[in-house]
């Protein structure tokens, strides 16, 4: 990548060590002084490293990028923007030593072939040989290729812990790493469930997804357009037209109007399957729905509005919303547009059963043609995809179009974005498909899944059960509420967990474990973070003395906090939600081993203060990656629960007993009169 870099380094520097690690601990600035000591009461906004180097605390992680990057720009004559996204902050799990930071040697070599490029190892220690300790810096070592920082605990604690609460929903957002971040116009099509259907189970991971990826654009600053595009056209209404018609009712329709239609469809079906002329008149039907006849319409309109009104209240269930309900009739008649604008450019063809077919490859391989008129002229799947891509282009001059669909539609969509590009629309390059493998093994007690409403349904019931069990329940204002939200984020968890293009076996057990990698533990812990807030006031969030928070689990949390801005970036990178689902889950788990360890009640004032800014960073950097996912954090739920905040000027020890609080989270209990 940067071709100064091993020249610079090759024989300008001393002999270093062979040894698999360089630490340059307690390094002398030119004054003497060791930068390695600690300095106390680090206060002040901004400051200067002794190169020179000026901190800003607002930029929380990418204040002390930048100050990395600013040194490193120096010794390696490169600019410091160049350097920003090739520093990282060292993720937990890998904190062998107590580096905050890294920078990967082989990142800035500009040849990759490990034949020819001068020993990585080698590398990092000339270079880190070269770098000095500063106000920011405090420690400077070297991993396996690596040139490993350590941050001014002190600062680091004010930093982070101070942009934490002036930045709230936005923190992390803020970073460098999105800097000059142009704003977008972003189009995301996702959920579109069949009309006339009740919402298949199939469509939950469409819609959680691209729920996720248009909260994470929105959060990004981007100018995001939600569209449900419906499946509210085709042959199945030529076939649902005539079930109606045979038999359907009127009062059925308007009582439960997809169940009706649902039964009213597999029941046509079966007719069609043993009578041809059932088949004819279905056929009959659709081709009335294509030469508009108003009949037909009619109906047709009839269970479109009747569907959507139940989706909506599906959606509201979900958290969902949507800026436009498109669907494939839109495009029926501007279909036929497209299909004379392939013909005048010679891409249409005509085969030996009358369909019109587009040949991709161009030499007549069978698994690249295309179908896109059936053989009475009706428009297809893929014909209507390209009309709505045209309007929506036109409509919207989107950066960027996203569709959101099951792995099995991959294939539809290449051969959709391929037509576009002979067609002559380059824009076709900034249409995405996000594809999602399949779920299985989604039961309810009844037996096989089919509709989405019943797994809500299956969710709120098995969360209420378990919170019947607990004395508590009776006492929460909306237990029903309560139990969806907590079943809700439970699911989304275990959908977002892994790869969203692998299939993965849905389990009840694991829903529910209250413990573990579960979306029930983080609402249980965000529930509980924030009833330690009410128990004990908002006294504390004037100012804190960041000498209190020293011990290894406060330091833990803080580091992983540093990182939040860095797991944004690389999930809106890919559209992968696992990586803020993985981060959320560490931070549950640090929050609760600081919990047990770092009491809060009988702490001398200063102490228990300081900890309260830490465990309130924790529960507003928890809130905002659930609901970039779509999960709505839960507080403390006892109904008529009033707290009297606690004069942090007076020794926790006396407390009034009234202050506590008991709270439930799908039949979880905890109570503040246990130490904090």
């Amino acid at each position: 990548m940067h071709s100064g870099f091993p020249a610079l380094l090759r024989g300008s520097g001393a002999e270093v060590s062979s040894g698999p690690r360089c630490c340059l601990i307690g390094w002398q600035h030119p004054s003497g002084r060791a930068s390695g000591a600690r300095r106390r009461g680090v206060q002040r906004r901004e400051g200067r490293s002794s190169g020179g180097t000026r901190f800003v605390e607002s930029d929380m992680a990418c204040g002390f990028r930048r100050s990395i990057a600013s040194q490193l720009s120096r010794v390696l004559d490169l600019p410091p923007e160049n350097l920003i996204k090739s520093i990282s902050a060292v993720p937990i799990s890998r904190k062998g030593e107590v580096a905050d930071f890294q920078l990967s040697v082989d990142s800035l070599l500009e040849n990759n072939n490990d034949h020819s490029r001068p020993d990585i190892q080698i590398q990092a220690m000339r270079l880190a040989e070269k770098l000095k300790c500063d106000t920011v810096v405090s420690e400077i070592s070297t991993g396996q290729g690596t040139v490993n920082f350590k941050i001014n605990r002190e600062l680091l604690t004010k930093t982070v812990l101070q942009q934490v609460i002036e930045d709230g929903s936005k923190y992390g957002l803020k970073s460098e790493l999105f800097s000059g971040l142009p704003q977008k116009r972003i189009v995301v099509e996702f959920s579109s469930p069949n009309v006339a259907k009740k919402f298949h189970v199939g469509h939950l991971r469409s819609t959680i997804i691209g729920n996720f990826i248009a909260n994470l654009k929105e959060a990004l600053g981007h100018q995001v357009t939600r569209i449900n595009y419906l499946g509210d056209w085709g042959m199945q209404f030529g076939l649902l037209g005539t079930g109606f018609q045979l038999f359907g009712y009127e009062e059925k329709l308007q009582s439960s109007p997809l169940q009706h239609l649902f039964e009213v469809y597999v029941q046509v079906n079966k007719e069609a399957a043993d009578d041809k002329n059932v088949a004819k008149s279905a056929h009959e039907f659709f081709q009335r729905l294509e030469l508009g006849d108003m009949q037909a319409l009619a109906l047709w309109q009839k269970f479109r509005d009747l569907s959507i009104d139940e989706y909506m209240r599906i959606y509201q269930r979900l958290g969902v919303h949507f800026d436009e309900y498109s669907g494939e009739s839109f495009y029926r008649e501007k279909s036929q547009e497209v299909l004379k604008l392939l013909d005048s450019k010679g891409l249409l063809q005509k085969t030996l059963k009358g369909t019109a077919v587009v040949d991709l490859s161009g030499n007549g391989d069978p698994s690249s043609v295309c179908t896109v008129m059936r053989s009475d002229g009706t428009s297809l799947y893929a014909t209507r995809d390209l009309a709505a891509a045209i309007d929506r282009m036109e409509k919207y001059n989107f950066d960027k179009m996203i569709y959101v669909t099951d792995k099995g539609q991959k294939k539809h969509f290449q051969q959709v974005f391929q037509m576009l590009q002979i067609m002559g629309y380059d824009w076709a390059e900034r249409c995405q498909h996000v594809p999602f493998g399949v779920v299985q093994g989604m039961k309810t007690r009844r037996g096989d899944v089919t509709f989405l409403e019943d797994v809500l349904n299956e969710i709120r019931l098995r969360m209420l059960q378990n919170m019947a069990s607990i004395k508590t329940t009776k006492e929460l204002e909306n237990p029903e509420e309560t139990a969806e939200q907590v079943g809700l984020a439970a699911l989304i968890i275990q959908d977002f967990r892994g790869f969203l293009l692998s299939d993965y076996q849905f389990s009840w057990d694991r829903v529910f474990q209250s413990r573990g990698d579960t979306g029930v533990f983080l609402q249980y812990t965000h529930a509980r973070l924030h009833s330690l807030e009410e128990t004990f006031g908002c006294g504390y969030l004037n100012d804190f003395n960041t000498a209190c928070l020293q011990e290894p689990q406060s330091v833990s949390i803080l580091q992983h906090l540093l990182r939040f801005d860095e797991v944004l970036y690389r999930s809106s990178q890919d559209l992968q939600p696992r990586h803020i689902v993985s981060y959320l889950l560490t931070l549950s788990h640090l929050a609760a081993v600081a919990h047990r360890t770092l009491h809060v009640r009988n702490s001398p004032p200063e102490v228990a203060g300081a900890r309260l800014h830490l465990f309130r960073a924790v529960r507003s950097v928890l809130a905002n990656g659930m609901k970039l996912l779509g999960i709505t954090p839960l507080s403390h739920q006892k109904k008529g629960c009033e707290t009297s905040p606690v004069n942090l000027n007076t020794p926790l020890l006396q407390c009034s007993k009234t202050s506590r609080v008991r709270c439930t989270v799908s039949g979880l209990t905890f109570r503040s009169v246990a130490p904090y």
